[in-house]
C-alpha cells in the first residue's frame, strides 16, 4: 500500500502514515518536513516525498512537533544521511537525545489492554518499530528571538510559527500557518486513533500524556490561533475552526 497523501492547500500536504500522521510544506524546490511517522514508516515517508516531486536532499529542516517515537521514526536517519537540520522546542531537545524518555510504557499498554483498540494498536506499534531506540544525535532548539523561543516565523518553506502546546510531552509544538489558515497540531490535538472510539476533535487517551491537566491547558493556545484547517498527529484531516475543535476536545476531556 502506498502513501495516503492529501493536499489541503497550495504547497501543504498532509500524509497517512501507519497510525501517525507527518506533513510536508513545499516552497519551490525546498520542503519542510514536520515529523516523519514510525521507524518502519521510512519507505512511506520517502515515497510521499517524491509523490509531490520533492526529495530527502530537499528537505531543509525536519520539524518535531514532538519526540515520541511514531513521530521521530525517521529523523536521525535525515540527519546523518543528508546533514537535515532536526529542529524542536528547547525543552524537547534533551528528549529527542533520549537523556530521558517519556513515552508510554509497555507496563502501561498491557495494564490497558482491556480497552477497546489497545492491543491492536500495541502489536502494530511493535511491528513498526514503537519501541525502537532512535534517538537524534544533534537536535537544535528552533532559534531563540524571544525568552521564551521563537517570536514569529521560521525561515523555512511554509514560515511554520512554533506554537508551544505542553501536557503531551514538555516540549511539544504544535506550527500554525497564519497566512494558509492552518494548525499542525501534533499530538496536543486529534481527530482521532485506533485506541479511542471518538472521532473528531479530542485529546489522545489518558495513558499517552506525561501531563494530562497540562494537555488539557494547552487546548486554550489552540482557541487563540486563526485558522480553520486542523493537521492532526493522528486521524483525519478536520475542517473548521480550529477554535471550535479544541473548545470540542476540552468538553470531551472534562
Amino acid at each position: 500500500m502506498g502513501a495516503d497523501i492529501q493536499q489541503v492547500g497550495d504547497g501543504i500536504h498532509l500524509v497517512h502514515g501507519s497510525n501517525t500522521n507527518w506533513v510536508i510544506l513545499g516552497e519551490g524546490d525546498a520542503v519542510t518536513l514536520i515529523d516523519t511517522g514510525y521507524p518502519g514508516d521510512r519507505g512511506l515517508l520517502l515515497e510521499s516525498l517524491a509523490a509531490v516531486g520533492s526529495s530527502p536532499e530537499a528537505v531543509a529542516a525536519v520539524l518535531i512537533t514532538h519526540a515520541h517515537t511514531d513521530h521521530l521514526g525517521s529523523a536521525e536517519y535525515l540527519r546523518a544521511a543528508h546533514g537535515t537540520p532536526v529542529l524542536l522546542h528547547e525543552a524537547e531537545v534533551p528528549h529527542a537525545r533520549r537523556d530521558f524518555l517519556h513515552q508510554v510504557s509497555v507496563g502501561t499498554v498491557l495494564r490497558n489492554g482491556w480497552r477497546p483498540g489497545v492491543l491492536p494498536w500495541a502489536v502494530h506499534a511493535i511491528r513498526s518499530g514503537g519501541t525502537a531506540h532512535v534517538p537524534v544525535t544533534e537536535p537544535a532548539p528552533f532559534p531563540s528571538d524571544g525568552p521564551h523561543g521563537p517570536a514569529g516565523a521560521l525561515d523555512l518553506p511554509g514560515r511554520p510559527v512554533p506554537v508551544h502546546t505542553p501536557g503531551h510531552t514538555l516540549g511539544h509544538c504544535a506550527y500554525h500557518l497564519p497566512e494558509a489558515g492552518v494548525v499542525v497540531s501534533g499530538d496536543a490535538l486529534v481527530s482521532g486513533h485506533p485506541t479511542s472510539r471518538v472521532r473528531g476533535p479530542q485529546l489522545l487517551p489518558d495513558m499517552f500524556h506525561h501531563e494530562r491537566e497540562r494537555s488539557v491547558a494547552s487546548l486554550a493556545v489552540f482557541e487563540d490561533l486563526d485558522a480553520d484547517v486542523l493537521l492532526p498527529g493522528h486521524g483525519p484531516v478536520h475542517r473548521g475552526p480550529v477554535r471550535d475543535a479544541a473548545l470540542r476536545a476540552r468538553e470531551r476531556a472534562l
